[in-house]
């Protein structure tokens, strides 16, 4: 290789000396297609504080509901955290600890939650697996193993500041989101327990009324107190190349989770 004294080392492609910021550049490539390695995929995110926490009498209904549809659909479990999240991120709150500190703290819980949740799925050949194993659930699909995942995305110590306090704002639902994008699933259920979307709290509020389809959009701009899933999700949403929409329904009610996979209408559904 041949150069000016002052010159860079440069190796010819459509990048070369680009800053990789500007719009324009960034432009050409809005077209580009997206490699879907997994389009047939469900995930399905069972909740920590609406499912998990619940115990025996919700929980084991919701797992031969999931066992039973792996036999016929690939699913890919995410597990929230619940009242143990709140606990913790209180103290370390309390305590002072920066927001980075908080995620890792928050992502022990529903670590934990995967763990109980791979071997209530076991006789379905659940597995508990971590983020960076992603990549493997072909071959895992192939195996026949059912997949249960941490729902924390793995920011961990570099999450980004809160807009508003200190509380990490990508959790769970933001986790489960990102592994569905980076997985081109065909399905991102979000497991509560709430029939959906609601105007106000419906366990709070009498008057709340259901929302059974809105764009993420719209959500953002209603600028809501209180919402059932993280706004960081909604954010991501808008910008999506393959999560067109993200399902709302209540784990409570059997039956809920099979008729979100298998494309009935049921609970709230967030357009991108």
């Amino acid at each position: 290789m041949h150069r000016k004294k002052g010159e860079r080392f440069e190796v010819a492609n459509r990048l070369q000396g680009e800053s990789l910021v500007r719009k324009s550049l960034l432009r050409g490539f809005e077209d580009g297609d997206q490699i879907r390695l997994l389009p047939d995929l469900n995930v399905v995110k069972v909740g920590g504080h609406g499912i998990m926490d619940y115990g025996r009498e919700v929980v084991l209904p919701l797992v031969q509901e999931i066992g039973n549809l792996s036999r016929e659909h690939k699913i890919l479990v995410a597990t929230g955290g619940g009242v143990r999240v709140r606990h913790i991120l209180d103290l370390g709150l309390d305590l002072g600890m920066p927001t980075g500190v908080l995620a890792e703290l928050a992502g022990k819980i529903s670590e934990q939650n995967a763990i109980m949740m791979s071997l209530l799925l076991s006789p379905w050949h659940g597995v508990r697996i971590h983020t960076g194993d992603l990549l493997e659930l072909p071959m895992l699909f192939h195996m026949g193993v059912l997949p249960v995942i941490h729902g924390t995305p793995p920011y961990g110590l570099y999450e980004q500041p809160a807009e508003i306090g200190f509380i990490p704002p990508h959790r769970t639902d933001t986790g489960a989101f990102l592994a569905a994008e980076l997985l081109g699933a065909k399905n991102l259920v979000l497991v509560k327990n709430v029939d959906g979307l609601y105007t106000a709290n419906p366990h709070t509020n009498k008057d709340a009324e259901m929302i059974p389809e809105i764009t993420a959009q719209e959500l953002l701009e209603m600028d809501m107190e209180d919402l059932v899933l993280e706004p960081k999700v909604l954010e991501m949403m808008v910008y999506s190349r393959v999560i067109r929409e993200v399902k709302i329904v209540n784990g409570h009610k059997p039956g809920n989770v099979k008729a979100a996979v298998e494309g009935k209408r049921v609970g709230t559904i967030i357009k991108a």
